[in-house]
């Protein structure tokens, strides 16, 4: 509940923000001595709901999603000794971390691969593949899901959802604004809004889309660093980088749903600017970061 009062909170304060900055630089009336006249506090008011809205939706869905995505089958009573393993394993790192039990679940996938999701952290999710559970030792596999219930303890999943929610409000709120100036100033439309506001408003939501969720990127690449440190601290350093060194001997294998990588323990590969929108740094350079830990 902290994390979601934060959630909010934080939108509420960037509002106020956006709203100083208008006010004091006066950049309502300049906009209607150029002839755009348009409601700026009232168009950071709807912004602000559909970013936070859709984002916190998208939040509290996440783990009914997630189990449909990819079928994986929530572990009530284990059916074997591996099942049981994986409850005592996960039940044992969720007291250390500090959270409630999370939900354990399988899916069937060749991958080596597990996610964490879900709203609270004493109500969340952790699935695994059953390519994790057949490629990897146990104690590689202990500490791929070391490393997902640490996302669950930092909070990762809603840092995640405010953070995109942000981004949603920005991006909805500058492509109108450079719409309604494009259909104003450009094709002079005076009453209303023009066929120029309608196509400039995607066309400049869909650019600023797409820079935005560089920037949510970047965060999903650092807190993979610190679920990784979180994972060291539960099962041990050794553990995790040869889990690592294990994923890096499937990278070409099939990996999560893409609405799902983010929150998977491995992502896929990419060069050049492509790695500005990767969910996951490079094995190689995770590696290297638990190797230089102290």
């Amino acid at each position: 509940m902290k994390r979601i009062f934060l959630f909010l909170l934080t939108n509420i304060a960037i509002m106020l923000v956006i709203s100083i900055v208008i006010s004091v630089f006066g950049l309502g009336q300049i906009l209607d001595q150029n002839g755009v006249h348009i409601d700026l506090m009232s168009l950071l008011m709807l912004s602000a709901v559909v970013g936070m809205t859709g984002s916190f939706i998208s939040l509290a869905m996440s783990k009914s999603m997630a189990k449909h995505s990819v079928g994986a089958y929530v572990i009530q009573e284990p059916r074997n000794d591996q099942e049981r393993w994986l409850l005592s394993t996960v039940e044992r790192q969720a007291t250390a971390a500090g959270i409630g039990m999370p939900e354990v679940a399988i899916y069937d996938a060749p991958d080596i691969n597990a996610f964490a999701t879900g709203m609270f952290r004493n109500d969340s999710l952790v699935a695994v593949s059953t390519g994790l559970l057949y490629g990897m030792t146990r104690d590689e596999a202990e500490a791929v899901l070391a490393h997902e219930v640490s996302h669950v303890a930092n909070g990762d999943m809603v840092t995640l959802a405010l953070i995109q929610g942000v981004v949603n409000t920005f991006v909805f709120f500058l492509s109108r604004v450079i719409g309604h100036i494009i259909d104003r100033t450009v094709f002079k439309t005076e009453r209303g809004h023009g066929p120029a506001y309608w196509v400039t408003t995607i066309i400049a939501q869909l650019v600023l889309g797409i820079l935005a969720s560089a920037i949510v990127m970047w965060f999903s690449r650092q807190r993979e660093y610190r679920a990784d440190a979180g994972a060291a601290y539960l099962e041990g350093k050794h553990k995790m980088i040869a889990a690592l060194e294990r994923l890096q001997k499937s990278v070409n294998q099939p990996h999560l749903p893409e609405q799902l990588e983010a929150f998977g323990i491995s992502g896929g590969m990419a060069d050049g600017l492509k790695r500005l929108f990767m969910s996951h740094p490079p094995l190689e350079e995770r590696i290297a970061a638990l190797r230089n830990s102290a």
